[in-house]
């Protein structure tokens, strides 16, 4: 399965006294030593156990979704080892149309456990029961990359109003083996997530630390809070369920969507500077195979993670289309 990730890449190393170290690697390097020190909780009850400094300053209660507005329901789906929260600068707009329902999937931080074996099924049955006591029988969905994916599989069910799927999952070729080079990644940066909490403050603290925690999934990132920064990336920390997620979707070979069973308008967007999900090739079977008919908008200059880059415009787009 597919991986948006807010991560640093360059967490700091521990001098002897306890202090922070910076490491003054240039952008886009992934130092692989091993860290001096590891993430003292799990956040199955929803906290984790950090340093009174970041404590205070941050807060590190994980929800399992947020709700407001009024109208025809609208149901945000955020990319894996997120939270809800991916979709914090977006609802605002969208909550003068729609009410909206912004989940955290199955497995993520504040998210609902995944129980027993995982399965193909697994998230997106998590997603439909919360659509269910949320009390829509179908909505309006948006996702982003694997909450594009599951917006998708969700429309394939007849849960779907609309779809607006942000960079979906899974549309690399038939027979490419791309998808199992950015697994191996993302397991490698989730494990490196691992070794941040304790000093996500000093991170965060620079413009050049939240661009390094940004550059994967935008292009733009001075607008975006650093409360939010810190969230997300104590989330990537906290996702339970990541290694076992990550282990299935290397074994399961091809990616698979009943394209032929989805009815509803869909809108697919993808932002030509996309690293994780690079366009047009992440988005070969979409274009052919499966949605070669759903309208198609391609944003130049505009990273993985468009509702965070570009989130004025991302609502536009997706109000546009619920609309018509």
């Amino acid at each position: 399965m597919f991986a948006q990730v807010w991560v640093a890449s360059d967490v700091p190393d521990v001098a002897d006294d306890g202090g922070v170290v910076p490491r003054g690697e240039t952008p886009g390097t992934l130092d692989q030593r091993p860290g001096s020190f590891q993430l003292s909780a799990c956040c199955r009850t929803g906290r984790l156990d950090l340093p009174g400094s970041v404590q205070a300053l941050y807060s590190t209660t994980f929800t399992p979704f947020h709700r407001g507005g009024s109208g025809p329901p609208l149901l945000c789906l955020h990319g894996f080892m997120d939270t809800w929260r991916v979709w914090d600068l977006v609802p605002p707009a969208l909550e003068r149309r729609h009410e909206v329902l912004a989940v955290t999937l199955a497995g993520h931080a504040g998210g609902p456990p995944i129980e027993g074996e995982i399965t193909d099924a697994v998230v997106v049955d998590a997603v439909a029961r919360a659509m269910d006591a949320a009390g829509f029988e179908i909505a309006h969905i948006d996702g982003n990359s694997l909450g594009g994916y599951l917006a998708l599989q969700l429309a394939a069910r007849g849960r779907a109003e609309t779809v607006v799927a942000l960079a979906p999952a899974g549309g690399w070729t038939k027979g490419d083996g791309a998808y199992k080079n950015l697994l191996g990644f993302q397991r490698t940066l989730h494990d490196m997530t691992k070794v941040a909490p304790p000093h996500a403050e000093a991170i965060l603290a620079t413009a050049q630390g939240r661009r390094r925690a940004t550059q994967l999934i935008t292009t733009s990132f001075e607008h975006i809070p650093v409360e939010l920064l810190v969230h997300q990336l104590l989330g990537v920390a906290s996702c339970r369920a990541a290694g076992p997620i990550l282990e299935h979707g290397l074994g399961a070979g091809e990616w698979r969507l009943d394209a032929e069973k989805i009815t509803c308008p869909v809108r697919i967007v993808w932002g030509t500077e996309d690293r994780l999900l690079p366009w047009p090739e992440a988005a070969d079977r979409y274009r052919h195979d499966w949605l070669p008919q759903a309208d198609w908008v391609v944003l130049d200059g505009i990273s993985h993670c468009p509702q965070l880059d570009i989130p004025l415009e991302t609502a536009q787009l997706i109000i546009g289309f619920t609309s018509r």
